[in-house]
């Protein structure tokens, strides 16, 4: 099953992937953040580390952050990368409203600009107007992650660097056993708990199980016209970072 066929509240509340996953992020996006520590066991910080640090290498100076979320990744750039302006782009009103008060807190509205919008249609972003395209913990819910990719290639310049942080199915069988009790029973569970919502975090796993990985990951990338594709598994291969870059 491709992440186009996953849905995250399932076909009886009818409507498009995209309008299920706006109306999912928007339900759980109050208890997002604390979700997110608990659930990744707090890795997911040092995750957003490994990539931020192969986005700076490339010295961009404006970077746009599809599926931005609650800010963090976008925070996490701006603070690495001096001068950077940063533009998040994200589905889900909810989740930018409360990334709009995270980046405020940081004083760093002058250089965040959090906006709602769909990658698919450009995000109202200038084409050709971006030195790095970043998505952290996003593909996965991407209506169509073939035209999401032809999307964030016409945002960048030719030269332009692509940077994805996403979950992923560990490869070895040895690890499988556990990341698939963990994901498929406990973090429903944790999910019910704190936001109230168990089938938002039960498509967590299922659309992870879903989404390409490797090879698979960057063969869409090369398909959609990046150069350079390649990746990194991080802890066990329960994370990968992709990058790529337009050609120039």
């Amino acid at each position: 099953m491709s992440p186009e066929q996953i849905t995250p509240y399932g076909s009886a509340d009818g409507g498009s992937k995209t309008d299920q996953v706006r109306r999912m992020f928007d339900h759980i996006a109050p208890a997002y953040d604390r979700l997110n520590r608990y659930m990744s066991l707090g890795l997911d910080g040092g995750w957003r580390r490994r990539a931020v640090a192969e986005v700076a290498a490339a010295a961009p100076r404006h970077i746009v952050d599809i599926a931005c979320g609650t800010g963090d990744f976008a925070i996490s750039l701006a603070r690495a990368i001096g001068g950077a302006r940063v533009t998040g782009v994200d589905l889900s009103e909810g989740m930018v409203e409360v990334g709009r008060r995270k980046v405020a807190a940081a004083g760093l509205a002058g250089r965040i600009d959090l906006r709602t919008g769909d990658c698919l249609d450009g995000g109202g972003i200038v084409p050709g107007s971006a030195d790095a395209v970043t998505v952290a913990f996003g593909v996965r819910n991407f209506a169509d992650l073939a035209a999401g990719y032809r999307a964030m290639l016409r945002m960048l310049r030719p030269g332009g660097r692509l940077c994805v942080l996403e979950l992923a199915r560990p490869a070895s069988p040895l690890v499988r056993p556990g990341y698939d009790l963990y994901t498929r029973a406990l973090i429903p569970l944790m999910g019910r708990i704190i936001s109230g919502d168990t089938r938002a975090y039960s498509y967590l796993p299922e659309s992870i199980a879903a989404v390409p990985r490797g090879e698979q990951m960057l063969d869409l990338m090369r398909r959609a016209g990046f150069t350079g594709a390649r990746y990194t598994d991080l802890t066990l291969g329960v994370c990968c970072i992709y990058t790529a870059e337009k050609p120039l």
